[in-house]
């Protein structure tokens, strides 16, 4: 590779900055780590304890960039891709463990379970690689490759397996459709609302999970509320503007 394009470190930058911001580069990589440690529970179908290190994993994930701006690695730690390690670890934790999950789990047809487990990683390597996954009002465009929630809303709810076959087919092929879905953190409309529901969506969370899914109608209901919202609000508000207009 040509490194004269490479952007370069400042030669004023002491050991110790570098070393920090290096730091970050391990921070952002141990959510790999806390993937194959999912995967090992999904193995054993411990599927809460596999949701749980996912979480753990989105919490690594919006805790990393907002450090990696603080400790300046972009420009201490040059020759390291912030943004290529992150893909890396989202795939391994948003798409490829889900993937397994949704398969193995037997939520799904058995004749469809392993194709539909293929196109959730296909889908999901494809929608990675696309350049215009975020508009400029940072929303994403189609279906996000968000399989681990999509995942936690399929063990929730249990479907009856054909038609949790049929909603995996739908959201793969939602990915590829220019559909707007909020980004919960960084979409700067209704932030303080949108904020205020994560954090509610994660208490709900946990209890499901300290239940073993096992979690309520109340709890559910909740639960799918937010998802909805999440989902649906840019649509929701788009057609309201238009009736107006």
């Amino acid at each position: 590779m040509d490194q004269s394009n490479q952007p370069e470190s400042s030669p004023h930058a002491t050991p110790g900055k570098r070393v920090a911001a290096f730091s970050v580069h391990i921070f952002t990589a141990l959510g790999a780590g806390i993937g194959l440690l999912a995967m090992l529970e999904a193995v054993r179908e411990h599927w809460a304890a596999m949701f749980a290190w996912l979480g753990l994993a989105l919490v690594v994930d919006a805790l990393d960039g907002p450090i990696a701006r603080r400790f300046d690695v972009v420009r201490l730690q040059p020759n390291w891709s912030g943004e290529v390690l992150d893909l890396v670890v989202d795939f391994i934790t948003y798409v490829f463990v889900p993937a397994y999950a949704i398969t193995a789990s037997g939520l799904l047809l058995p004749v469809m379970a392993p194709l539909l487990g293929a196109g959730v990683v296909v889908s999901g390597a494809l929608y990675f690689a696309d350049r215009r996954m975020k508009t400029d009002d940072n929303h994403f465009r189609g279906f996000p490759a968000l399989w681990n929630a999509a995942a936690f809303y399929l063990f929730l709810l249990h479907p009856r397996p054909w038609l949790a076959s049929l909603m995996v087919a739908v959201l793969i092929v939602l990915t590829f459709v220019p559909i707007n879905v909020m980004h919960p953190v960084r979409v700067v409309r209704l932030r303080g609302l949108t904020l205020s529901l994560m954090g509610l969506w994660a208490v709900l969370a946990i209890y499901a999970l300290a239940r073993d899914f096992d979690a309520g109608a109340v709890v559910t209901i909740g639960l799918c509320a937010i998802a909805l919202y999440v989902v649906a609000s840019d649509a929701a508000i788009r057609i309201v503007r238009f009736l107006r207009a």
